[in-house]
């Protein structure tokens, strides 16, 4: 029988435009549509609407005031409140999802059933299971699937990776330690206008798959506070950092985890917590560590990886590389004045094109979420999560 990796592995297959329903050529129009246009949604879509190539059609959101937003710089573009209405349009080459994550993917899946090519905002998934269909779908359906972890177009961390990492200047790296304090979006306060459900607002849409509710609007404006819309500062904060860990180190699949934290400060009825910390144990004789806190004491996010020979510290600004000894002066290189987003945008825009596995594929995007699951998963559970990197599957107690 073969395992699950097996099945990712062999459905890894080469993409020929001949294959697709639409072969693009290099001056075709590209037609979006976007599914979630909120905050996040508007400035992804302003990025895909600065390649002229690129034509919105088509909007989908359960909130009107979030349509009539991207309707100011799409105003041709449908609306929609049900996103399978919205993939059914033919016209519809290719969609940006950016729905709160746990809509992710039931939307990527559909979106790639019906032959569209996917940008998704990380993470790719709520729940670890979700990952494996999502891939199969888009190898089966020979689909572009890019997921919305920036850092693999980021130029000075592709940079710092060749210098540093592949040239083996670290030596033996035991420790990658990561961290992301006082990222105050999870501290969100819904505003007066939402203390009373909008009319023009589908509650029963937004929530979905989860649970019945009554109308609550900090769990609709604060979403990522409450676990079961989300995975808190892991998956929102996390799955950035050890997405890099995983280009830099070259492994993927943990084989443990474990995790602490809670809601120590912000008693609002969040579930979330609002400090964790996570450690991960890998197959190449190294752990990744995660810590966060919400409170305003300590700010900042960063990556560092320790070395027998060295350490290497990046961020989204600039990166430090450290020799060891006493005295040593550090190379600090700043990142060049591109953005990543824009930049991993682009990337996705050329591959459509290309028929070529973008940088954030949906392979990567399951792996580096999987990552985080696990963390959340020993966080919730009160345990060590022991894993199987072949068959992916948490092993028994």
């Amino acid at each position: 029988m073969n395992t699950r990796r097996e099945l990712l592995r062999g459905a890894t297959v080469a993409l020929t435009a001949a294959s697709y329903s639409r072969v693009m050529g290099a001056n075709d129009r590209m037609n979006l549509g976007v599914i979630g246009p909120g905050e996040r949604g508007r400035f992804d879509m302003g990025n895909f609407q600065k390649n002229p190539s690129v034509d919105v059609v088509a909007l989908c959101d359960v909130y009107s005031e979030h349509l009539d937003l991207a309707h100011q710089t799409a105003p041709k573009a449908k609306d929609f409140k049900d996103h399978r209405k919205l993939l059914d349009m033919k016209e519809v080459d290719m969609c940006l999802i950016a729905t709160p994550d746990h809509w992710h993917a039931t939307i990527a899946m559909d979106a790639l059933n019906a032959g569209k090519d996917v940008y998704v905002e990380k993470p790719l998934t709520l729940k670890p299971e979700e990952g494996p269909p999502i891939v199969k779908a888009a190898r089966v359906n020979n689909r572009i699937c890019q997921v919305g972890m920036q850092q693999r177009s980021g130029i000075h961390y592709l940079k710092a990776k060749t210098d540093y990492i592949d040239t083996g200047a670290l030596g033996k790296i035991t420790l990658a330690r990561t961290w992301w304090h006082g990222n105050t979006y999870h501290l969100r306060k819904a505003p007066v206008s939402l203390q009373t459900q909008p009319s023009n607002l589908d509650w029963s849409h937004f929530l979905g798959p989860v649970k019945w509710r009554d109308w609550d609007p900090q769990q609709y404006y604060n979403w990522r506070a409450y676990l079961d819309f989300g995975g808190g500062q892991v998956t929102d904060l996390f799955t950035h950092w050890i997405d890099v860990v995983h280009m830099f180190m070259g492994h993927d699949t943990p084989v443990a985890a474990v995790a602490s934290g809670g809601v120590y400060n912000y008693k609002d009825g969040r579930t979330a917590p609002d400090t964790i910390n996570v450690l991960l144990e890998y197959p190449g004789d190294y752990t990744a560590t995660f810590e966060a806190t919400l409170v305003p004491g300590v700010t900042g996010a960063a990556i560092e990886f320790c070395g027998t020979k060295g350490r290497l510290l990046i961020d989204r600004q600039h990166y430090e590389w450290w020799p060891v000894g006493k005295g040593v002066t550090p190379t600090i290189v700043k990142a060049e004045a591109h953005d990543m987003t824009l930049d991993h945008v682009n990337n996705f825009l050329e591959c459509v094109k290309s028929r070529k596995l973008p940088n954030g594929d949906v392979l990567i995007g399951h792996r580096s979420a999987q990552a985080s699951h696990l963390g959340n998963i020993s966080y919730m559970q009160k345990r060590r999560i022991d894993f199987d990197p072949v068959r992916e599957e948490i092993l028994p107690f």
